[in-house]
């Protein structure tokens, strides 16, 4: 019992989900009105046409905009993903703009169902690079990363680097970044750095001289736990 306890505690929601669970009741509300306005079924199952529609979305924002805890590795050596999902791809690509550097990029997928609280991939100095407003394509495809609405975040810890992209696709195309914009903030490895609103991608591009990735595309992930790369030239 204890340990369910502590389960419940740990999974706690987002307070962006407010608005959304409003539109949800307000949504309701206008169905049954507009059911009953329009005769197509008595009072009690207009109102509970509503009430059903109302229940449905409310339940899929509150699990939406779930912040379960997380617990990241001890290992110097490892670099974390920064969101829950899928492993899109992994290409070796340079990066010209921040790393100026030969990079590994890896590309996580994230589906409507996947936890969207982003997490910082190492400890170091975070800085916002910017927003990008960007085009509407779904961020399965791959033009996806250049084009999209984007955040881009730089983190620069004890000799290594990391350039990350909240990527958002077609579907309300919200981003966020929760630390200053206006100037470096210290993170820790796995610590919540912000969040992708509905289908999303995120890209972690590393120097592909300090790190080997160890993850492969098709593996799940999970922001601040799972692996996705480690260190080279340190003693782990």
């Amino acid at each position: 019992m204890n340990s369910l306890k502590g389960r419940v505690v740990a999974m706690h929601i987002r307070k962006e989900v407010n608005p959304f669970i409003v539109a949800s009741m307000l949504t309701g509300i206008l169905l049954t009105l507009a059911l009953w306005g329009l005769r197509c079924c008595t009072p009690v199952v207009a109102a509970a046409s509503g009430g059903a529609v109302s229940a449905l979305l409310s339940g899929y924002f509150l699990y939406f905009f779930r912040d379960p805890e997380r617990t990241p590795p001890s290992n110097p050596c490892a670099v974390v993903s920064g969101a829950d999902g899928v492993v899109a791809s992994i290409e070796r690509l340079q990066e010209s703009e921040f790393l100026h550097a030969d990079c590994v990029r890896i590309s996580i997928f994230l589906s409507l169902f996947d936890v969207h609280v982003n997490r910082a991939p190492i400890s170091g100095q975070s800085t916002f690079k910017g927003y990008f407003p960007g085009k509407r394509y779904f961020t399965f495809q791959e033009k996806s990363s250049q084009f999209n609405q984007h955040n881009t975040i730089l983190i620069e810890g004890d000799r290594i680097r990391c350039l990350v992209y909240q990527i958002v696709g077609p579907v309300c195309r919200r981003v966020v970044y929760w630390l200053p914009h206006d100037c470096p903030t210290p993170v820790a490895v796995g610590e919540r750095i912000g969040m992708m609103k509905f289908g999303s991608r995120m890209d972690i591009y590393l120097p592909a001289s300090d790190v080997i990735a160890v993850v492969h595309p098709g593996d799940r992930v999970r922001a601040g736990e799972t692996v996705i790369a480690k260190r080279k030239g340190i003693s782990c």
